[in-house]
């Protein structure tokens, strides 16, 4: 099906393009959502009587989209989940986590534009990429931790694993302390 789109659309075009889609892509989604309009006669001519109104419309939300994103760029938020003692989680961290971490901290972020590579499963620091507007995109990191205290632990660059490590080296060295001071008593007697 040839389509118009109405605004950039991620891999497949810019505002005002012609292009072939699937019919299911433009049915469900391109269509529904007011990206894109079916590329007959009386929708081209649409199309170009409202162009100079769509571009400059595009123009102010890209521009609201770069002041947010200024802010939003680099920013760090702290998401608290239950997970086992090697750092895998209960679950997993998603979209709607990452907008309501977002939110929290005062920044207007919707699902929709939580953009995640991957799963994310792990304890840790994650880059996640957040789509503001067609054209603008940032990048957050989100601290996902068991405790308010991991995650400054983590923030400040050591991992669970390490810590954890850290923890049993120094057990095992109590333990052995211990074993000398019992050895040693036990020489004297």
């Amino acid at each position: 099906m040839q389509v118009i789109l109405l605004q950039r659309v991620a891999k497949l075009g810019q505002m005002g393009e012609v292009v072939n889609v699937k019919d299911g892509y433009a049915r469900n989604y391109l269509l529904p959502q007011g990206k894109a309009l079916r590329a007959n006669d009386s929708n081209i001519k649409s199309f170009e009587a409202r162009k100079a109104q769509l571009e400059a419309q595009n123009l102010e939300t890209r521009k609201e989209a770069e002041v947010v994103a200024a802010k939003l760029d680099g920013q760090s938020f702290v998401v608290i989940r239950s997970a086992s003692d090697a750092g895998a989680l209960y679950g997993s961290v998603t979209t709607r986590d990452a907008a309501d971490a977002a939110t929290e901290a005062g920044f207007t972020v919707d699902r929709g534009q939580i953009v995640l590579d991957r799963p994310i499963k792990e304890l840790g620091l994650h880059t996640v990429t957040v789509t503001l507007h067609p054209e603008v995109s940032v990048k957050i990191k989100l601290n996902v931790a068991r405790s308010a205290e991991e995650a400054e632990l983590q923030a400040s660059g050591k991992s669970i694993q390490e810590l954890a490590a850290e923890a049993d080296a120094a057990a095992d060295f109590e333990i052995a302390e211990l074993f000398d001071e019992i050895g040693a008593a036990s020489q004297d007697e």
